[in-house]
């Protein structure tokens, strides 16, 4: 069997970990795209990620898609978005790959019919010319007449910062950068300039913690979005050393470590050691509970920093731990307070109420 190899750029990453990650911004990309009037609160499932696609020579290819994703609304419709840097007329044959590899998952068969549904399909180009379309169209045709649909096209490089925030288009923010890499020599070589595009970084990330203040965003989703930012800009301006510093400076976090997300996943592999009775104990002293505290506080340099230390570094893994058992919790029982939580758990409510802010809802939803 012969296997596709995909080259994955790290824009891909970043688009697929902001989707997967950070679902809640998904929505107002698909209200902008598709026209829908989705709130915000509705529940999205991905699809599988692995699709094997049948060629002519008969053997299985693998292809990887984690981007198509079904919305559970008044009604319920499936999607699938795609991310390229730049105008490729080859997305159309992927495009028509994966949406009918998709379509096939949920076909139905109805004595001699076989009935499947296509996903609305849209792609997001981070570049684009004056000669890239606004839309993308496949047309198949069949014994039985010709059809048709189209990939709806959304420009990254066409919204501006404020446009971005009033229509809540968060997602787009770590490919802002985009809009400045054909300026990025001039940055290099002119302080005053360079100013000029950091004004507007500072800009952001001030947006954003107002949001995260307001609580329309939780600190997860500020932190991955500043993470995302830093690892865009980091790519592509890797020949600009200023231009990049500048960025980093100014939205924070390591560049390639994906800190809250790494707390996360090793927060729910050792949530499975929550029964251990020392975990418990030592969460109890004084000077680990400020590592324990750290470890739920993702992006906190002080922490990463104190987690050095042996008392701390085992109170920064009970935080991990007790983040998880937050979550089943407060997932089991939707309708307890954070003193109820609190006292499932054995912890204090501020701790419960610290969390459950810093994660949002849509994690609890979405925890397994």
């Amino acid at each position: 069997m012969g296997e596709i190899t995909i080259v994955s750029t790290p824009y891909d990453d970043v688009f697929r970990t902001l989707l997967n990650d950070c679902r809640e911004l998904v929505i107002p990309v698909i209200n902008e795209l598709f026209w829908t009037k989705y709130s915000g609160n509705e529940k999205i499932v991905f699809s599988q990620d692995v699709h094997f696609l049948n060629r002519q020579d008969g053997n299985e290819d693998k292809e990887i898609t984690d981007t198509s994703f079904t919305i559970l609304g008044d009604e319920t419709k499936k999607y699938h978005l795609e991310c390229q840097s730049s105008t490729d007329s080859s997305m159309l044959v992927r495009f028509f790959e994966y949406d009918t590899q998709i379509a096939l998952d949920t076909g139905e068969i109805d004595g001699a019919v076989l009935t499947v549904t296509f996903p609305h399909s849209a792609l997001l180009y981070l570049r684009h010319t004056s000669a890239t379309s606004d839309k993308l169209k496949i047309r198949m045709v069949t014994p039985g007449g010709s059809v048709e649909y189209d990939i709806l096209v959304m420009k990254s490089q066409e919204y501006t910062i404020d446009e971005i925030f009033e229509k809540k288009l968060l997602f787009l923010i770590p490919f802002y950068i985009f809009v400045h890499e054909k300026y990025f020599q001039e940055y290099e070589n002119d302080a005053v300039k360079l100013s000029t595009m950091l004004a507007e970084y500072e800009e952001i990330k001030n947006r954003l913690e107002a949001m995260a203040n307001r609580e329309e965003i939780c600190e997860y989703t500020k932190c991955t979005i500043n993470d995302m930012t830093n690892k865009t800009a980091w790519h592509l301006a890797k020949n600009y050393k200023t231009v990049r510093k500048g960025v980093k400076d100014i939205m924070g976090g390591k560049v390639l470590e994906y800190e809250a997300k790494t707390i996360l996943n090793r927060g729910r592999e050792e949530g499975r050691l929550a029964g251990r009775a020392e975990g418990r104990e030592e969460g109890r002293l004084a000077g680990r509970a400020e590592g324990r505290e750290e470890g739920r506080l993702a992006g906190r340099a002080e922490g990463r920093e104190e987690g050095r230390l042996e008392g701390k570094e085992v109170g920064r893994l009970e935080g991990k731990i007790l983040t998880v058992r937050i979550f089943q919790a407060a997932k089991k029982n939707p309708e307890f307070t954070c003193n109820q939580i609190a006292e499932e758990v054995g912890c204090s409510a501020q701790e419960v109420d610290d969390t459950l802010k810093m994660f949002g809802k849509s994690y609890i939803d979405n925890f397994t």
